[in-house]
């Protein structure tokens, strides 16, 4: 059976339609792919942005709190010197001297507390892009193990 050079051409245009879908078919996966990674860079961007404004809101609030129990603090530990100096009978500088020495106490133990905690800490990670980025790998993986 003789193949007329009409059908031989027809095949051979064809095979190389198949392999021009082919050829735009892998740039569109790679476009997406492109797109899909700089959405997740964005993504992790903007939830960065999130966390970073939400800590900054809270650092100058507690900030704030800060100023104010620092100065009650102050009147309550003047009240609380002349207090010891009073119930021990002494000169006010022995109840100054007194709370002194127990405040300076209680900030090395909150000192070496608050050193602990910092090394147990970890930086703020963008967990949703993470897990996003994450999701669409096992996406492809799935597609590529169903392909073969």
């Amino acid at each position: 059976m003789a193949i007329s050079t009409e059908e031989m051409r027809a095949r051979q245009e064809a095979a190389q339609g198949d392999d021009t879908k082919i050829g735009q078919a892998i740039q569109e996966i790679t476009e997406r792919a492109q797109i899909l990674i700089h959405e997740e860079i964005e993504l992790a961007k903007a939830e960065m942005s999130v966390k970073l404004k939400s800590l900054a809101r809270g650092a100058a609030i507690g900030g704030a709190a800060g100023v104010f129990i620092l100065a009650g603090l102050i009147y309550f530990l003047h009240f609380v010197a002349l207090a010891l100096a009073d119930l021990l009978g002494a000169n006010p500088w022995v109840g100054y001297l007194i709370v002194s020495g127990t405040l300076f106490i209680l900030a090395g133990i909150g000192g070496f507390v608050a050193a602990r905690l910092f090394k147990k800490g970890s930086p703020p990670m963008p967990q949703m892009a993470i897990e996003e980025a994450q999701r669409i790998k096992q996406t492809i993986q799935h597609a590529e193990g169903s392909a073969r």
